[in-house]
């Protein structure tokens, strides 16, 4: 676990069962963003695409091969990051969200921090992640972080596709 104030970051599923209970939380609010962002907003978790419900439903399972990283201030789930297991020496960060009412505070620049040590101390040598042209904050983030945009590997439009050396 790592501190910041009165932050603290915890692999998921974490000691404390808010995390537990709040991821759900985050990734309801990060999918139903997104799917707005993109122009296709949907009035409940019900109507976002199959394969993203069932993260929100079931993360445990969703996210069985992967490391979950969940903010935690004052006993609430206030951000989470997924880092996907390695393979070929590789990891990926996703579904970096911040509660909106917590931004600022160095939330997911924590997750980030929490995720990027995490790969180091399991033999990654890089860390890739994709994110919607639109979302400049995130960008303007994980380039303050080391990462650099690189050759796309996802066929989406308005994808950016980075990475970084860990």
């Amino acid at each position: 676990m790592t501190d910041r104030g009165d932050l603290a970051i915890v692999r998921w599923p974490g000691r404390a069962a808010s995390g537990e209970d709040g991821l759900a939380a985050l990734l309801a609010a990060y999918h139903l963003r997104t799917e707005a962002e993109k122009g296709a907003a949907v009035a409940d978790v019900d109507a976002v695409p199959g394969r993203y419900r069932a993260e929100i439903s079931d993360p445990r399972t969703a996210f069985a091969h992967d490391v979950v990283l969940v903010a935690v201030s004052e006993d609430a789930a206030v951000g989470c990051v997924v880092m996907t297991a390695p393979a070929e020496g590789r990891s990926e960060v996703k579904r970096l969200w911040t509660d909106p009412a917590f931004r600022g505070r160095g939330v997911a620049s924590g997750l980030l921090g929490a995720a990027l040590a995490h790969a180091a101390e399991n033999g990654v040598g890089t860390v890739r992640l994709s994110v919607w042209r639109w979302r400049t904050g995130a960008i303007d983030l994980y380039e303050r972080l080391g990462f650099t945009v690189t050759e796309s590997w996802d066929a989406r439009d308005q994808l950016v596709c980075m990475e970084r050396a860990v």
